[in-house]
């Protein structure tokens, strides 16, 4: 009997010690924090989201996924209630997407915010706030694979078109040709190795060419050196021309005075008397003409007119 009494007393106490371990584990694992519930709406697929799932805002871990099930008012939808930390900042303008944890397919809820409505959402156990939950990388991949499907198929063959063996051939000879020019560049190039080896020395007979373009341009910028100084008599000499034709022009303004004051009378006396000296030779000539004897014996007298000595009347006598 005493050994079952005792037999008893440790099971007892193994029970209580168990229980006492249990009821330390649940208090200090119990989660104390105060925190607001959400309706996520989802119209796309949830695969791999549970409840207990972790709950993140831009990486950091704010709450849990309380439960999953359908609207009972809108066909088709999903409602995901998550209960997210007190003080989080949620926003109008946050949304949420389901994004994946590695490998595993295990997804959680990520909350985001782009930030164009920065008012907060309030949200109660009585008046629960609805977010949106934008579809995410993967329903994107999805919705959009029949189009990437399409395109593939497009890609390929083109792929196909461009390696048919017409192309294929065409290829090679651009590549045979593309071969044949490196072999005439490389051609040139070993012609042109004489001409390489001369750089040197040419490059040499160059500075020094520059060197005396220098020197010449430095000389014909002195203001000593020959160029100035012949550019300078050619200014004097021009000077000089110039001083000249002015004291020419001087001249002739005085001789053109001089011909109209003086010379121009005397011409118009010669004149005159020329013409008085041409008449009397033309008189001379024109008695000539009408008596010849007048050159040998000279001119005779016209006849007495009336009221002369010796003029009578014709056929009468002398008065």
């Amino acid at each position: 009997m005493e050994n079952k009494s005792h037999a008893f007393m440790a099971g007892l106490f193994t029970l209580v010690l168990l229980a006492a371990v249990a009821a330390s584990v649940y208090w200090f694992n119990r989660d104390n924090r105060v925190r607001l519930p959400y309706d996520l709406v989802a119209h796309t697929n949830v695969t791999g989201l549970n409840p207990e799932s972790a709950v993140r805002y831009r990486g950091l871990a704010v709450g849990k996924v309380e439960s999953i099930k359908f609207d009972p008012r809108t066909p088709g939808q999903i409602l995901i209630r998550i209960l997210v930390n007190e003080g989080t900042p949620m926003t109008r303008s946050t949304f949420a997407t389901l994004s994946y944890q590695g490998v595993t397919g295990l997804a959680f809820v990520q909350l985001d915010d782009d930030g164009h409505d920065r008012t907060l959402l309030p949200s109660s156990e009585k008046h629960v706030a609805q977010l949106r939950l934008r579809p995410s990388f993967v329903d994107e991949l999805q919705r959009r694979g029949n189009n990437l499907v399409h395109q593939l198929e497009s890609a390929t063959s083109s792929v196909n078109t461009l390696l048919s063996p017409e192309n294929r051939q065409a290829m090679l000879d651009s590549i045979n040709s593309v071969k044949a020019a490196a072999q005439s560049v490389n051609r040139v190039a070993q012609q042109l190795e004489p001409v390489t080896a001369q750089l040197p020395d040419t490059l040499h007979e160059l500075n020094g060419t520059l060197a005396g373009a220098h020197r010449l341009t430095q000389q014909l910028t002195d203001p000593q050196g020959p160029l100035v100084r012949n550019l300078d008599s050619v200014g004097r000499a021009a000077d000089q021309a110039a001083s000249s034709l002015a004291a020419f022009q001087g001249t002739m303004e005085t001789f053109e005075g001089s011909l109209q004051q003086e010379a121009l009378p005397r011409l118009n006396t010669l004149s005159d008397d020329l013409r008085f000296t041409t008449q009397a030779v033309g008189q001379a000539a024109e008695t000539i003409n009408r008596n010849p004897r007048a050159l040998l014996f000279g001119t005779s007298p016209p006849p007495p007119g009336p009221g002369e000595t010796g003029f009578s009347w014709p056929g009468g006598g002398r008065q």
